[in-house]
């Protein structure tokens, strides 16, 4: 496909056909999850909002109107973060668009990144991660199935989309490992502790007397309905037990994820194969346990080092 000439008018018509298309790319070419799909487009909305107000052709935008678009957007108080994820979104649509010949130039390519702050994930200690599980009413009909929940989180480090997503068919307990669908589909082996595993098989003795509808009968995680487990559901269990075992930590299902990679740093593990473990492409991604430990030490040092004792 030639690249459109920069002064054309693409009708309403072939850009509805764009967008069609760039959404099949995130989903097909990028292996992106549905979540992040809508992520992308919601960025993207942003932008198609501004050059509709104004006339402008979105595919052919200049530098200066994308300038313009910064100034108006994030002159409401919106966070170097939110920013960030934003341009993050519009950078991938006009990639997309170059990729396919539709432009000659990404006019994103000199938008300066706005400057975020480096915040370490929150970790709970094995502690808080005990308080929580004593928290669990096991006399409910929930119980077994959230023990469950936290001891895959935390004894395997899955994320919370890979947690709701995780098949029967996918768990192979005489090997000892499961086999996780993660981003991208892209798929990984991990362990599953002994601890897990014994709630895992619990689960499923009281799984049986649910009336599981057919389309999620290979689901691990249900609810009473017999219907699979959203994301927002094991939000919600997760706040609940933490705000019962008085933890005052802001805690999220990915908590468990770090806690996980932590501990397992901090016991000695080497960082490749806990790169492996949580399904990262790039090693600078698992690097920030690192710098958790890191942390750690700065503060053990502070506190017990003959030398800063007052």
């Amino acid at each position: 496909m030639d690249p459109c000439p920069q002064n054309s008018t693409i009708t309403t018509f072939i850009i509805m056909d764009i967008y069609k298309e760039y959404e099949s790319y995130l989903r097909l070419e990028r292996g992106f999850s549905i979540n992040t799909v809508e992520a992308y487009q919601m960025d993207l909305a942003k932008l198609r909002k501004y050059c509709d107000e104004r006339g402008l052709d979105i595919v052919h935008v200049t530098f200066d109107n994308l300038q313009d678009f910064i100034c108006v957007t994030f002159g409401k108080d919106l966070n170097a973060q939110s920013q960030a994820r934003i341009l993050s979104g519009i950078r991938a649509f006009y990639r997309f668009l170059l990729y396919h010949d539709y432009i000659a130039q990404d006019p994103t390519e000199l938008i300066e990144r706005p400057k975020t702050e480096y915040h370490l994930p929150q970790v709970l200690t094995l502690d808080e991660i005990n308080k929580l599980m004593d928290t669990i009413d096991y006399s409910s009909d929930e119980g077994t199935r959230n023990r469950a929940i936290l001891e895959i989180l935390y004894g395997s480090g899955l994320r919370v989309t890979e947690l709701v997503n995780l098949k029967i068919s996918d768990i192979f307990l005489k090997e000892g490992y499961l086999i996780v669908t993660g981003k991208g589909s892209k798929q990984r082996l991990v362990p599953i502790s002994p601890e897990a595993e014994k709630w895992y098989k619990r689960w499923l003795e009281e799984r049986v007397h649910i009336d599981v509808k057919p389309e999620f009968s290979d689901i691990v995680f249900v609810n009473h309905y017999g219907r699979q487990l959203t994301r927002a559901m094991i939000f919600t269990i997760i706040k609940r037990l933490a705000a019962e075992a008085g933890i005052q930590k802001n805690i999220s299902p990915h908590t468990f994820r770090h806690s996980f990679a932590t501990h397992l740093l901090q016991n000695g593990a080497d960082l490749r194969l806990i790169q492996q473990m949580l399904g990262h492409e790039a090693i600078t991604t698992t690097e920030i346990y690192t710098h958790i430990n890191i942390d750690d030490l700065r503060q053990a040092i502070l506190r017990y080092h003959p030398a800063n004792q007052g």
